[in-house]
């Protein structure tokens, strides 16, 4: 495990730019089990992209891993890349999605944003995804066909 991790136990070094590279993975020491990871990122800060403000949002990460999982470190690193990157908030959690399921190719992954609202409207995107062929695949259509109360449970 060792050889696989390069920033835990060094330095904090955060990129100024959204810096997927930042992202590392280690070994799944439980691959034949299914279970739960989760993350909640209260502090996430984009830029939008046409008017440079900022967005603030708390970003959940919920995957079932395969073989490999992501590591912390990295993920906050990864996130905080996210500061001055101008890219809307539905953009953001599918690049977020997408940037972890070539890290890890997980069996399911799902993102949601709760961002805080900005002219008396706020947006909760969600993406997931299951692995084709297999019951993730349905799992990633039923819970997102259920997430109109969701969204409302996370505000």
């Amino acid at each position: 495990m060792e050889n696989e991790l390069h920033l835990l136990g060094a330095k904090a070094v955060y990129k100024q730019e959204y810096a997927p590279e930042v992202l590392e993975a280690f070994s799944n020491k439980h691959p034949n089990n299914d279970y739960w990871v989760q993350f909640n990122c209260p502090e996430f800060t984009s830029l939008c992209p046409i008017t440079g403000q900022p967005d603030f949002a708390t970003i959940y990460i919920s995957y079932i891993p395969d073989v490999r999982m992501v590591e912390s470190k990295s993920l906050k690193f990864y996130l905080f890349s996210f500061r001055n990157h101008g890219a809307f908030h539905e953009d953001c959690v599918n690049i977020i999605m997408k940037d972890l399921i070539g890290l890890m190719d997980p069996k399911y992954i799902e993102v949601t944003g709760i961002f805080t609202p900005r002219g008396g409207i706020s947006i909760y995107p969600y993406c997931n995804y299951g692995k084709p062929g297999t019951e993730y695949e349905a799992l990633a259509e039923q819970r997102l066909f259920n997430q109109s109360h969701y969204a409302h449970s996370k505000a």
